[in-house]
């Protein structure tokens, strides 16, 4: 059977960096085995769940270069969730539960209290017709918890049961379903949690390969078994450890830290975000690589550390700017022009290619446009004896055609006129140029600017 995996985001917030993670490892995974890529939205929740989240998560994806080969939303799939349901009610393995919260926690404490694990003990297995008809006359709906198979004969007696899984991140797993209690797939609304829609469409899109958080490990025993009561093959699994802050803390949705819709608006390069979620935390050595083909050669899922791997947001900078540096300008072309650079001008390919080198970001290159179309910044200005100097470096700028040696003649022509050396020689020429006191080689600007532009700029 050939690879599919699935990427399953709640469209209720915009995705993060560690998001992105788990949907580049799916997709890197994917592209290793020639596999199939499913974007699947977790979108049952009716209340939380927004269409334009649901647009913004895949045009993050598609800014990160990831191509979904189908896109599948769960909110139009109710039908079959509700037929696997019906099958585990006739089959006894899914049953009704009237308790209320406060009832559950406290019984959750007399368990905690008697030494024993805080599991639910099934005391909605003895309820009669007639305590359930009770119930439901006081007002009350049930909600539904799936049997577990952690017992011989007796459901109020289980017994230790192992499942143990082949974890293509972690290595050999096991969780004990004695341990467990039986999960709710179905809340009192009606509405279903995560579970039993996941199963049920990772059996239907016949899924292989689940990769996903860490977070997830003690839900999988659960889900494996749920995947058996359903008549189905349970795929192969896979944990990553998760991107925490740099504080340690959990990334979330919902204060939209780290989004990738904001990191794409702050001028980040998709392959500086993809290197960084993806190798973090991994025993590959961090660096920007250049396309998804390059990352894909460096992933390596069993490489990936157990502990959580700390994201610290100061590392992208240096990774962009690395990335930046080895850009060609018909990568960069469509972006400058969005920034304001006329890329039709015969410079503009010129000045990218010299540019590039003192910008950390691609829009950042705007700044320095107009100090080649329009003439100096005025951030820096020139007076006493280094204005003079200059005004008098202007009389010996070398005749001819300006090329990349011109600068250099210059500078050795008005060294010997003047004396002068170092900052002192070329610091008053930069600043009579660009209006600023730092920036591109000038041994590459002169010819942007052409003879007569020069001598127009002189102070």
């Amino acid at each position: 059977m050939s690879v599919t995996v699935r990427f399953a985001p709640s469209p209720t917030g915009h995705i993060h960096i560690g998001n992105a993670r788990t949907a580049l490892f799916n997709w890197l995974f994917a592209r290793q085995n020639d596999g199939r890529f499913i974007l699947r939205f977790d979108d049952t929740d009716a209340e939380r769940s927004k269409a334009e989240y649901a647009h913004q998560i895949a045009a993050d994806l598609r800014w990160l270069g990831i191509e979904p080969d189908r896109t599948a939303y769960q909110s139009r799939r109710m039908d079959a969730y509700h037929g696997a349901a019906e099958k585990l009610k006739r089959a006894g393995l899914l049953y009704p539960c009237y308790e209320t919260p406060e009832e559950l926690e406290r019984r959750r404490r007399i368990r905690l209290s008697r030494k024993l694990p805080p599991v639910y003990g099934r005391e909605a297995l003895r309820l009669t017709e007639d305590e359930k008809a009770a119930y439901e006359a006081e007002g009350r709906t049930p909600h539904w918890r799936f049997l577990l198979p952690n017992f011989d004969g007796d459901p109020f007696a289980p017994t230790r049961t192992d499942v143990h899984w082949a974890d293509i991140v972690r290595g050999p797993q096991g969780v004990d379903l004695a341990s467990m209690s039986d999960p709710v797939l179905i809340r009192g609304d009606g509405t279903y949690l995560y579970t039993l829609p996941s199963v049920v469409d990772d059996m239907q899109m016949e899924v292989t390969h689940v990769i996903r958080g860490d977070d997830h490990v003690t839900n999988t025993g659960a889900q494996i078994a749920l995947f058996a009561a359903l008549g189905g093959e349970a795929p192969a699994f896979g944990h990553h450890n998760l991107l925490t802050a740099a504080s340690g803390e959990g990334l979330s949705k919902r204060t939209g830290a780290l989004s990738i819709k904001s990191l794409a608006e702050a001028g980040y390069e998709p392959m500086t975000v993809a290197s960084l979620a993806v190798l973090t935390g991994s025993s590959t050595a961090i660096s920007a690589m250049a396309d998804m083909d390059a990352l894909t050669e460096a992933f390596d899922i069993g490489a990936t550390s157990r502990s959580a791997a700390k994201f610290d947001p100061s590392d992208l900078d240096g990774l962009n700017e690395t990335l930046v540096h080895g850009l060609g300008f018909d990568t960069v072309r469509d972006r400058l022009a969005d920034a304001g650079i006329d890329v039709d001008d015969r410079r503009a390919e010129p000045f990218w290619s010299m540019i590039r080198a003192n910008v950390k970001k691609v829009p950042e290159a705007a700044d320095w446009w107009p100090i080649i179309v329009q003439g100096p910044a005025d951030e820096a200005a020139l007076d006493g004896d280094d204005l003079a100097y200059a005004r008098d470096a202007f009389d010996v700028l070398p005749e001819g055609e300006v090329d990349g040696t011109t600068w250099k003649a210059w500078t050795d022509a008005a060294k010997a006129h003047s004396g002068r050396k170092g900052r002192a020689l070329f610091m008053p020429l930069r600043i009579a140029l660009t209006g600023r006191a730092w920036g591109p080689e000038l041994s590459d600007l002169l010819p942007l600017l052409g003879r007569e532009e020069i001598l127009r700029r002189r102070p």
